[in-house]
């Protein structure tokens, strides 16, 4: 068994039994064992958790479904962190007074069980993806599936007797605590050892710093310039699991600084909202599949055009990321916009960049850089 998948059944062993105690505490909150307990009113709570749930499906899903895929790390354990958070809640709903206080705890619960169904649920599916390295995917799944339900089956075996032998107040929330801990460390060790070969906004800030801090010749060829190429090895063990979304980050070795911020894929309205020079602007972009443009706030908002593929959308993101860089806070914004697109085109050198990212086992065709529906411009 490789470490990977040990940790993977432990933090579902530890699942398990957790699941089982906050089970019980919630069989206890909807009057279990009272007798003045209505049937009814725990069908009503019920179905007030469900629908809850269900409303929060549906907006979770409508406002993160696109960065579930180029995310899928940080929503993965995300995941994780929902459900453990509900069942602290269930745990601490028979001590809540009854009435619209442990409804609105039970039902909290209930939406946070339904974001890690959608966040668990679509962040696997990518990763199950990622590891399809044959296209055996449907075969991937079915295995997973099995020891799933085989460490579920051995979580409740042993969980049944946990339950039953643990009844005090401080037993319980200790053995909870201890559970939920070695869940959560399981679950962030295993998912801290995905090296995924997409390039994701915060991936590419890593591997474009790096290449562009090593590559400051502007009349070196990229394809013969000794510049730092990471792999993707190299680069997980510097990506953090939770992170700040649209943040521009010039990163190398283990120093990170912050330059700004952007938006990729915005409509031409929020672009014009910037009051950027259009005119220069259009010509300056004329060959290329974007336009970018940073106010002195240091955000930088990209348009995308028609036709714009993969590879332009990482220009786009790093000639965003080199003009920060560049950018003193004095100078001319179209200045810095014209040195930093020349330097990258200087003997077709962000070409050169691809070829060598591609060669230690990057994939430059996956789009990841959208965590938000996008929209293209035709001029």
């Amino acid at each position: 068994m490789s470490p990977n998948t040990a940790k993977d059944s432990l933090q579902a062993f530890c699942s398990s039994i957790a699941g089982l105690l906050s089970s019980r505490a919630v069989l206890q909150g909807v009057g279990v064992g009272n007798p003045n307990a209505s049937p009814t009113s725990a069908l009503l709570l019920h179905i007030l958790q469900d629908t809850s749930g269900r409303i929060a499906t549906i907006l979770f899903a409508h406002r993160v479904g696109t960065a579930l895929e180029p995310e899928c790390k940080t929503y993965r354990l995300a995941a994780d962190v929902f459900n453990d958070i509900a069942m602290i809640l269930d745990c601490l709903s028979p001590g809540v007074p009854a009435g619209a206080m442990r409804v609105t705890v039970l039902s909290t619960a209930g939406v946070l069980r339904a974001l890690c169904g959608v966040a668990g649920g679509s962040s696997k599916a990518s990763l199950s993806a990622h590891f399809a390295k044959w296209g055996n995917l449907a075969e991937l799944n079915a295995k997973d599936s099995s020891q799933e339900t085989v460490i579920s089956l051995i979580g409740m075996l042993v969980g049944s007797v946990v339950v039953s032998q643990i009844t005090g107040f401080t037993t319980t929330w200790l053995v909870l605590l201890v559970l939920l801990g070695l869940h959560l460390g399981m679950n962030y060790a295993a998912v801290r050892a995905v090296q995924m070969t997409s390039l994701n906004r915060q991936r590419t800030n890593i591997v474009f710093s790096a290449l562009l801090d090593s590559d400051s010749d502007p009349d070196t060829d990229a394809r013969s310039s000794q510049s730092a190429v990471l792999t993707p090895a190299q680069v997980a063990s510097q990506e953090r699991i939770f992170h700040r979304d649209g943040a521009l980050h010039w990163t190398v070795g283990s120093t990170s600084v912050y330059l700004g911020s952007a938006c990729v894929g915005i409509p031409m309205a929020a672009f014009v909202a910037e009051s950027p020079p259009l005119g220069r602007l259009t010509g300056l972009f004329s060959g290329e599949a974007y336009m970018l443009y940073f106010s002195e706030k240091r955000h930088v908002s990209i348009v995308l055009k028609r036709g714009c593929l993969v590879q332009d959308q990482l220009k786009a993101w790093t000639h965003g990321l080199l003009a920060l860089k560049l950018w003193d806070g004095s100078s001319e914004v179209m200045s810095v916009l014209e040195e930093s697109l020349a330097f990258l085109n200087n003997g077709d050198r962000f070409g050169g960049y691809i070829t060598k990212l591609q060669g230690v086992g990057w994939n430059t065709d996956i789009a990841a850089l959208e965590t938000r529906s996008g929209r293209r411009i035709d001029i």
